[in-house]
């Protein structure tokens, strides 16, 4: 005779809780139908007896959900192939019963950017968001949360206790390597100057920070300039960089942090810096980084993988969503970063 499949065996077959193998079987409360999809495969494999009535039950059981996602500068290629891959990893992981609310905010004033959280955090299930790291921000993100609204940081980590944590590449690794960039193509003395979007993205500080620590330790005859903020604004981006050309001959390095503002600091190498052998790192592959490595402005590319990030986003998401599900707060979940030059994109 064989043994019976109990609960406790399907649960650990399928990676989940007792509690949810139960929600499975009885159609108790809602599961995602990804997870339910999971425990009864696992009960197929074990020959429980009553599966058949778990799939039966299945259609039942699947909940529409909506996710925000609030990301910036809607101009930006970056964010709109952000944007699109977002959109695919909700349908993908719904089958079809999910919806992706996608806004931008151009303005990066904290407060417009807490007000804007709030806005879209109420219309949805769960929020994703990209934003300073404020207290504005983070009153946002603690009201939401009273509400029932999990939010989840991308890209740049947040300082609330409150969120879910953040989707993101590892910020301190990319400044160190791109500060082995520099040193290893830099004539080898010289000035070093680095732009940060702004301060309050916790990702750029942590990478000029640990740019700037390898740099110290590794190349003392690189001197790393005071950082320029550009607040990812492309004209600003543009005005400092020519000013920066001017004022410093000795120019060997350029790392840009961010990335909104580099379409303006390329157009300046471009006018200024040509034939000045300036060593220049940036952050994502659009079009113009692509172009601007073809032709010897830019280096190298340090590039955030935008679809394992949003279907890493939105897996959490989900699940922060499922009834009876255990929460966790401040999980970093880091994914390897991409790296191009002339010679691979």
């Amino acid at each position: 005779m064989k043994p019976k499949v109990t609960i406790q065996a399907i649960a650990e077959a399928a990676g989940v809780s007792t509690a949810t193998v139960d929600r499975v079987l009885n159609s108790r409360l809602p599961v995602r139908e990804g997870t339910a999809l999971r425990v009864i495969e696992a009960a197929d494999r074990l020959g429980y007896h009553a599966v058949h009535l778990m799939r039966q039950r299945l259609p039942a059981r699947a909940a529409h959900r909506r996710l925000g996602f609030c990301l910036q500068k809607r101009s930006s290629p970056f964010y709109q192939a952000f944007a699109l891959a977002l959109r695919d990893a909700v349908a993908r992981q719904t089958d079809g019963r999910g919806t992706a609310v996608v806004e931008f905010v151009d303005d990066l004033e904290p407060a417009v950017i807490g007000e804007k959280l709030l806005e879209l955090g109420r219309r949805c299930d769960a929020l994703g968001m990209v934003a300073l790291d404020h207290p504005h921000v983070n009153a946002a993100v603690a009201q939401l949360h009273e509400e029932g609204h999990p939010c989840l940081a991308l890209l740049s980590d947040l300082g609330s206790p409150l969120r879910l944590g953040c989707v993101s590449i590892d910020d301190r690794q990319r400044g160190r390597t791109a500060a082995w960039a520099v040193r290893r193509l830099s004539r080898g003395e010289g000035e070093v100057a680095v732009f940060i979007g702004s301060h309050r993205y916790l990702g750029q500080e942590l990478s000029e920070m640990a740019f700037r620590a390898a740099l110290r330790e590794q190349a003392p005859g690189l001197r790393v300039l005071d950082a320029r903020v550009n607040l990812e604004d492309e004209r600003l981006g543009y005005e400092a960089t020519l000013g920066l050309l001017a004022r410093h001959p000795q120019l060997v390095g350029l790392y840009d942090t961010g990335g909104g503002a580099m379409r303006g600091i390329v157009r300046a190498l471009r006018e200024e810096g040509a034939g000045r052998g300036i060593v220049v790192v940036a952050h994502g592959l659009t079009p113009d980084h692509r172009l601007a490595l073809i032709d010897g402005v830019i280096d190298l590319v340090i590039q955030t993988p935008v679809g394992p990030v949003a279907e890493t986003a939105v897996s959490v998401l989900l699940r922060a969503l499922e009834p009876g599900a255990p929460v966790a707060f401040g999980q970093p979940f880091v994914l390897p970063f991409e790296l191009y030059t002339a010679e691979n994109v």
